[in-house]
């Protein structure tokens, strides 16, 4: 096992905030959804009525990681260029933004980092239409944005973001469904309150002989899954000490697949569309060379790790689901707390 950065924790991983706030998800996407119904409407018919040119998304952190769920939505659903902003061009080098016509779509838990501010402000004045997911209501972000949707996750006291995460991704996948008026995703998103609970109690300790003693690792989706392949790696920073690397399954064979030798762990994220058909092709590449590959695949109810079926965009919200469990655990295995991990705090104020 590594040496965590602080003295090693004796705690029950059930009684980590990171897993009491997890576990909340499924209440918090209720209230997201119950909140936002009207909102969500009048925003849906606006887009509907006067298209944007163009989306940009401003986030850091996890919240980026929802952006890039939201820009598979956007692209998939709606047919828009979706991309990410840089922030420092507004921030630091107070570059002129064109950006008439566009729609920027601000993902923040606080609220309250000045680059994201000073970005959203740039954008406004360029002519967005500004949307923010933000789960502060009194926060600047709030009072800056054109239409706000709370996310209604309450209060996280964990570094490590879990049910505003998920709050984020419900958010985008409901704007782009009601956007695109899909029924099959917004009723998939309304089964999801009771979804989410089911799907934190899946069992991955399946995956812990391959994670608790490693140092580096892949993780791996494509499509809709790319984004909490994102995220998954990230929290394995964040809370176990472990460098993982996120990777679309097609990226992946650009080079760094070459360092996927025997007992290289893999942690793949394959939905049951044809982009998981690539992670399940990437995977068995992997698996030849003997790496050590753990999987949850959503059409596939024998994967190492389970996963819950049910409409593509949904299921990467249920793997992270299951995934935040298990991490949290595997935290406490490897010495660390996943509450307060070394050199972190909850709201990053980078200018």
């Amino acid at each position: 096992m590594l040496d965590a950065a602080t003295a090693p924790v004796d705690k029950d991983p059930e009684q980590t905030l990171m897993h009491a706030e997890a576990h909340e998800s499924g209440e918090a996407v209720a209230r997201f959804l119950t909140g936002n119904a009207e909102t969500l409407a009048r925003i849906a018919t606006r887009l509907r009525n006067s298209p944007p040119a163009m989306i940009v998304t401003c986030a850091r952190g996890s919240s980026d990681h929802a952006a890039t769920f939201g820009k598979y939505l956007f692209e998939t659903l709606i047919g828009l260029p979706t991309a990410s902003a840089a922030l420092s061009v507004a921030s630091v080098f107070a570059a002129p933004i064109n950006a008439q016509g566009a729609l920027c779509i601000a993902i923040s838990q606080s609220g309250r980092s000045p680059d994201l501010l000073r970005t959203v402000e740039a954008y406004k004045a360029a002519g967005a239409f500004v949307v923010a997911l933000v789960n502060d209501d009194s926060s600047p972000l709030a009072d800056l944005a054109d239409e706000r949707l709370s996310l209604r996750a309450g209060p996280e006291r964990s570094v490590a973001a879990t049910k505003s995460y998920i709050a984020s991704l419900v958010g985008l996948a409901a704007l782009a469904g009601h956007w695109a008026q899909d029924d099959a995703l917004l009723e998939a998103l309304m089964r999801l309150p009771e979804d989410l609970p089911r799907a934190f109690a899946l069992d991955w300790s399946a995956a812990m002989p391959i994670l608790s003693q490693a140092r580096n690792l892949f993780v791996m989706g494509r499509g809709y899954s790319f984004a909490v392949a994102q995220e998954a790696a990230l929290k394995l920073k964040e809370t176990s000490g472990l460098h993982a690397e996120a990777f679309s399954s097609a990226e992946v064979r650009h080079g760094p697949m070459a360092i996927v030798q025997q007992g290289f762990p893999v942690l793949a994220f394959a939905t049951s569309d044809k982009a998981g058909d690539d992670v399940r092709t990437a995977a068995s590449e992997f698996r030849d060379r003997d790496a050590a590959v753990a999987m949850a695949d959503a059409s596939d109810p024998a994967s190492l790790l389970p996963a819950m079926t049910s409409h593509p965009v949904i299921e990467p919200i249920l793997m992270i689901q299951s995934f935040y469990g298990f991490v949290n655990s595997l935290s406490v295995a490897r010495g660390f707390d996943p509450d307060t991990p070394p050199h972190l705090k909850k709201v990053t104020q980078t200018l």
